[in-house]
């Protein structure tokens, strides 16, 4: 189904993309068209999409976008005004869809759609987790925290008798698990994961975003962040090779501790059952300021001129039902993010669980910088992996990313 973009002139960044959105004359949406809602999900979870909303009575044409593809996606869609009726976004690419137009504001059809009011989420995914510039214009569908998998049994048989509750604590064990012998470690880092040192920033009990909204590394929590991150590396705790599977990693007792979502525990718990017992999931080690994770996990939003907005709201309302966000917990291990879900006692009953929803009353969300994946991460990972992986000066090359990180902003 073909939709057009809101009626506008604006230059927008993409990934890195320059597009400038053209002019037109489509009226605000009213009423609903006939036909199925095209919806967009993310990765491989279309199959289970079409389950989730099977019984919806909505008739829905699920179509499944690739992660990596989702910015061409994007770009593609805003400049030939078509996009889906509903689309899944992941909470880093939130301020990005917004500032393109894609996404309709949600503020005004609230009191039509009680079951898409923010005070059903918890205030920390309510708020920054859903607005842009003042407007509610998605709403909450999986939460994603970080926290600690140790394979405690192999700490055990190392003498540690419990997971680490401080990143440096951490840097100690793994130092130790890792002396086990040659193709063994202590931890895993992946080579992707921007939002890493950001945690430990946190934890430090500093930001990357000054009081004025800009975005700025040069702190000390910061350099703290980085001497643990960096000093893994050092330590030989951490492997090197970018294609490292940390599922299997973890399983094989290669890598016995890292720090991974939800998902992590589902993959362990379907593909190793035999280590039931042998591992668990943890707080985020605490540094000055606490143990402090990432929100993540996606939103859905509902493009802005679609011809079927009563029916997207629905089906929106739907999906926000507690029955069906503890649904697609149990298909896919992703989280719910109405509070009454998070709170229902036989999920908690999940010792591992219960660590992630309590994670998650201290998670943050990341700042809410136009394209924050290729403005900001790629070059925090451009910097980090030089100094690790290919033994660039530290110095040179953080300086490298507070000089192209300056004049960011989340204004």
């Amino acid at each position: 189904m073909k939709r057009t973009a809101r009626a506008a002139l604006a230059v927008v960044s993409v990934a890195g993309l320059t597009l400038a959105m053209a002019a037109c004359s489509t009226p605000a949406p009213s009423g609903d068209a006939e036909g199925p809602l095209t919806v967009w999900v993310m990765g491989d979870s279309g199959t289970n999409f079409e389950k989730l909303v099977a019984d919806s009575g909505i008739d829905v044409d699920v179509v499944a976008i690739p992660w990596d593809s989702i910015d061409e996606k994007l770009t593609t869609a805003v400049a030939s005004g078509s996009g889906p009726d509903i689309l899944q976004i992941g909470l880093s690419k939130l301020r990005t869809f917004a500032d393109a137009g894609a996404l309709l504001p949600l503020d005004d059809e609230l009191a039509n759609y009680p079951g898409l009011d923010p005070a059903n989420f918890p205030e920390g995914v309510s708020g920054t987790a859903t607005s842009v510039g003042g407007q509610i214009v998605s709403v909450p569908w999986t939460s994603d925290t970080r926290v600690l998998f140790t394979r405690t049994d192999i700490l055990a048989e190392a003498g540690i008798d419990s997971p680490p509750a401080t990143w440096d604590e951490l840097r100690a064990d793994a130092k130790i698990l890792a002396a086990r012998g040659d193709g063994n470690y202590g931890y895993y880092i992946p080579q992707w994961d921007a939002p890493l040192p950001i945690e430990m920033t946190w934890s430090m009990g500093g930001d990357v975003i000054d009081a004025d909204g800009n975005v700025d590394f040069d702190t000390p929590e910061f350099q703290k962040a980085v001497d643990i991150y960096t000093g893994l590396y050092a330590d030989g705790s951490v492997p090197v090779n970018g294609d490292f599977d940390q599922t299997q990693g973890f399983i094989s007792g290669v890598a016995p501790m890292l720090v991974s979502g939800p998902y992590l525990g589902k993959g362990v718990a379907d593909s190793a059952p035999e280590l039931d017992g042998k591992w668990q999931a943890s707080p985020l080690p605490a540094g000055d300021g606490g143990s402090i994770s990432l929100f993540a996990g996606s939103n859905l939003g509902v493009w802005y001129n679609t011809d079927q907005k009563d029916a997207s709201l629905k089906l929106l309302e739907y999906i926000s039902q507690p029955e069906q966000q503890l649904a697609w917990y149990g298909m896919t291990g992703e989280l719910p993010t109405v509070t009454s879900a998070l709170d229902d006692a036989d999920l908690n009953s999940d010792p591992n669980v219960k660590v992630y929803t309590e994670q998650l009353k201290t998670a943050k969300v990341l700042p809410l910088v136009s394209n924050w994946d290729g403005a900001v991460g790629t070059e925090l990972l451009n910097a980090l992996n030089a100094i690790v992986l290919t033994g660039a000066d530290k110095k040179t090359s953080l300086e490298t990313l507070y000089s192209k990180t300056s004049g960011l902003s989340i204004n």
